[in-house]
């Protein structure tokens, strides 16, 4: 039943009641229903009960046969296990959904968060890069991340290895937002473990998939338009000609969002990636300053400035 993203013509109401919030985890969680699918049917039924209802059928007129939605007990014990982990759901509609994310073609209709749910509400970049980033690229990565959480915007990244764990690092004073590609509640990579609980103090993390669910290579991708789709900038630090970075950046461009990018050596494969978005038309970007002028012109302009040390270049980068 999953087909291609559309827009959402009406604004959605939020579940009030906890038998709504099961019956949209249920529709959602559904097979062959998809983010599309899924506001499309609202869209259609105006209620997920009365789409629940519906999906049999849908599915019999597909040729599926004896077609059965996620039942409540499932989305029951995983809207249980979630709250036990100290998860809150963040309903498509709701005052607390963040505004960009729902602009976006493919909005997730749940997103689980843990930590503070003040922190979606701020001005958002997303600094994104390599795995296996160079010394260079991760101190690039801190001094970006470390001069706008000063500004006071909230960086976003993926908790990963490399220049999002620099990322990360550099803007937890001001608070930093993990999108995880598994389960809200799972840390990958392990090593991150600490880092993953001082996110917490001033920023969150968030998901939208399963409680529990072990990230997967098919689920980064989905992972990496959130991460976009949160934030007005992507910045990509570092990355190679095909990575999950380059991802992100497409996603941001086809979101109508601004892509940025740091410079590096031609001979250096990590910045590959950086160079070829450069030459196709993104903003090349040197300093947290550049990112801030970016911003202003948007009208995200953040509420401080950063120091004047945060805001210098840093070598060679």
């Amino acid at each position: 039943m999953s087909g291609d993203v559309v827009n959402f013509l009406h604004p959605l109401t939020p579940p009030l009641t906890e038998e709504d919030r099961i019956s949209w985890l249920r529709l959602l969680r559904s097979r062959r229903v998809g983010v599309a699918t899924f506001f499309r049917l609202m869209e259609e039924e105006r209620s997920a009960q009365a789409a629940l209802d519906t999906l049999p059928k849908i599915a019999a007129d597909a040729g599926v046969e004896n077609y059965q939605a996620f039942s409540v007990d499932a989305a029951t014990d995983e809207y249980r296990r979630a709250r036990l982990a100290g998860a809150e759901p963040i309903f498509f509609g709701s005052a607390a959904y963040p505004d960009l994310l729902a602009e976006i073609p493919d909005p997730p209709p749940i997103l689980w968060l843990i930590g503070r749910v003040e922190a979606l509400s701020q001005p958002m970049v997303a600094v994104v890069g390599a795995r296996n980033a160079s010394s260079l690229g991760t101190r690039m990565a801190k001094t970006l991340a470390q001069g706008l959480s000063e500004a006071g915007c909230v960086v976003v990244s993926g908790l990963a290895r490399g220049v999002d764990t620099a990322a990360h690092i550099g803007a937890l004073p001001g608070g930093t937002v993990a999108v995880t590609g598994g389960g809200v509640d799972v840390v990958y990579p392990a090593e991150n473990a600490v880092l993953s609980q001082e996110i917490l103090e001033d920023g969150g993390r968030v998901s939208e998939q399963p409680i529990g669910l072990q990230p997967m290579a098919r689920h980064f991708p989905r992972r990496n338009r959130i991460i976009s789709g949160l934030a007005s900038v992507t910045v990509v630090v570092e990355a190679a000609a095909r990575s999950g970075s380059l991802m992100t950046a497409r996603c941001a461009l086809d979101q109508g969002r601004e892509v940025c990018a740091v410079p590096g050596h031609p001979f250096d494969g990590r910045a590959t990636g950086c160079n070829h978005l450069i030459r196709d038309g993104a903003t090349l970007v040197q300093s947290v300053d550049h990112v801030l002028d970016i911003l202003r012109s948007q009208r995200h302009a953040p509420r401080r400035q950063p120091s004047k040390e945060a805001g210098e270049t840093a070598e060679n980068h």
